[in-house]
């Protein structure tokens, strides 16, 4: 990575609240990233029309676009956890791209160095893995014709010892490059297309991205960089209502759901980088039209 104009981050901007969670995560983005970083938030196009004026205005004071993508008909049925895989299949002109689930806030300055790698996909493990037994992966790597994976990590949280490589897809950075098995966002698609038409896998919905992850990162003849807890701190679970460590540098944070980030103090964060970028405390009041 030779400049942090070479990484565009992206998340999915969506009514009703990741259009919210969106521009709290941008405005943390443009606070404690370096300013060359491009930041675009993806919204189905056939959503677009519902998005808040105030969200639009965010995007434009903090120099982000919103771009949209065709969600219908993509996966059958349907499956909006899959939004993450179609926005990474989009184009884009930076030589890394990381996508961030729309419920994030970065709370420590950092630089693109410390996230990515070259020939890597930069993700971290999984905080539990409780709606499968390890037996699981035999029947994805099976319908793939792939051998499971030797390597073995330990979950981030609920872990009875190390277990076969199952990543969080909450932030995943990748390469742009179109290796010899194609790029990446491609083949994760069709890996999960894949998986998606092995009926005994019932848990299909709503893990598919994740479960599809690693073996789409081999796929592409790429590796994993397994990210340090400190790059994507998942909150919730075990850690409900508790404190951020204070012998930690935390540099991110997935809360979840906004009980988690006023749980950790962080609410106010979210809106002093907020009103720190736009000048405002509230993404609605960016709006001609203030009513909440």
């Amino acid at each position: 990575m030779s400049d942090a104009g070479d990484l565009t981050v992206f998340y999915i901007v969506e009514p009703p609240d990741y259009q919210i969670f969106a521009c709290h995560l941008l405005a943390s983005l443009r606070t404690h990233f370096p300013a060359p970083v491009k930041a675009i938030g993806y919204c189905p196009e056939h959503r677009i029309h519902e998005l808040h004026s105030g969200v639009l205005k965010a995007h434009e004071l903090m120099d982000a676009e919103i771009r949209t993508f065709k969600a219908d008909g993509r996966f059958d049925p349907a499956y909006p956890h899959g939004n993450k895989i179609l926005a990474c299949l989009e184009p884009r002109d930076t030589a890394y791209s990381m996508f961030v689930d729309s419920d994030v806030l970065f709370i420590r300055d950092n630089d693109p160095s410390n996230i990515l790698k070259s020939g890597h996909v930069s993700c971290s493990m999984a905080a539990s893995m409780l709606w499968a037994e390890q037996s699981v992966w035999d029947d994805i790597y099976g319908a793939l014709d792939m051998a499971v994976p030797d390597e073995r990590y330990e979950l981030m949280r609920r872990s009875k010892g190390a277990v076969i490589p199952y990543f969080s897809s909450g932030l995943v950075a990748f390469p742009e490059k179109d290796t010899s098995q194609g790029r990446f966002p491609d083949v994760w698609y069709d890996t999960a297309q894949i998986v998606d038409r092995v009926e005994t896998l019932e848990k299909r919905r709503p893990y598919l991205d994740q479960m599809t992850l690693p073996a789409a990162i081999r796929r592409a003849g790429l590796n994993w960089n397994i990210l340090l807890e400190e790059q994507h701190y998942i909150l919730g679970g075990k850690l409900k209502k508790q404190p951020l460590p204070s012998d930690r540098e935390i540099f991110t944070i997935h809360y979840r759901n906004v009980r988690n980030l006023k749980d950790v103090g962080h609410m106010k964060t979210a809106r002093q980088y907020l009103m720190g970028q736009t000048g405002k405390r509230y993404v609605r009041h960016l709006a001609s039209d203030t009513s909440e």
